[in-house]
């Protein structure tokens, strides 16, 4: 299959070594800056693909995402966020990673190209039709993605992805891509750098306003966010005064007697 792998072209950059560190550091900051504009090419795209992913969880669906290395990472980092931002259960988002839970920290040799792993992985989760399944692969050649969405496709589970190289294999296979085509790195092939912060930028997108959707904010608050530390328990006491316009004092006892933010704003006229 022919098609242009930008993710691989040389650097624009030569003698990174010979730099002056402000120089350097000048011009990994002119090409990060140009990564929001590559996104904004892409939105009719995410929105689509949002829009079949919020159909499919009102209807009792999980997203999954599925990747390698900085990919697959990126996706369980999202993925992790969700519990305690929006107060979803663990299992609503799910992150997978070629190599499975040891590979979030440390490399696994040639997890990636197997072409049977990811859907065995998916399959411990009992994958099925309500569930939409994202590959996260910024080359679009990552064997352990593109095979789990062939078989996806296959079974009838809607696919989406999040790749930076058009025409790529991991874009043809998904029913619903994301390109983002950011350019050669600094550090050539290094996707980790641009690659990467398109990736998260857009999983930024895609649960935030999956969960938007999904009534999960209250104008523009987290009102389901697990008050798992001190911070947040202050926060939302703070989000109490604001909304209903009482003291802090009243404000901590209906957070303790409630739970969460939500709770303490839906019963507060029954104290």
């Amino acid at each position: 299959m022919n098609f242009t792998k930008t993710t691989e072209q040389d650097s624009n950059y030569n003698d990174l070594e010979k730099m002056k560190l402000s120089k350097l550091l000048t011009n990994i900051n002119n090409e990060d800056k140009t990564v929001p504009l590559a996104i904004e090419k892409e939105l009719i795209s995410i929105e689509n693909l949002i829009e079949q992913i919020v159909i499919k969880l009102k209807k009792g669906g999980r997203l999954f995402y599925i990747g390698a290395g900085t990919s697959g990472r990126l996706g369980i980092v999202d993925a992790s966020e969700c519990p305690p931002t929006f107060g979803v259960p663990h299992d609503l988002v799910v992150g997978l990673i070629a190599g499975g839970d040891i590979a979030i920290r440390k490399a696994v040799e040639f997890a990636e190209d197997s072409k049977e792993q990811g859907w065995i992985d998916l399959q411990k989760h009992n994958i099925n039709q309500k569930d939409v399944v994202i590959g996260i692969a910024a080359s679009g050649t990552t064997p352990y993605v593109i095979a789990a969405l062939e078989k996806c496709n296959s079974e009838g589970i809607t696919t989406g992805c999040i790749t930076c190289n058009k025409k790529s294999p991991l874009a043809l296979t998904a029913s619903y891509p994301i390109v983002i085509v950011v350019g050669p790195e600094v550090v050539t092939g290094s996707s980790r750098m641009k690659a990467g912060t398109a990736q998260k930028l857009v999983l930024n997108m895609i649960s935030t306003a999956t969960m938007i959707q999904l009534g999960k904010v209250k104008g523009n608050k987290m009102v389901d966010m697990q008050l798992s530390n001190n911070k947040l328990v202050e926060r939302g006491i703070k989000m109490l005064v604001s909304e209903l316009h009482i003291d802090q004092q009243t404000a901590s006892h209906l957070i303790k007697k409630y739970g969460n933010v939500r709770n303490a704003i839906k019963n507060y006229r029954n104290e």
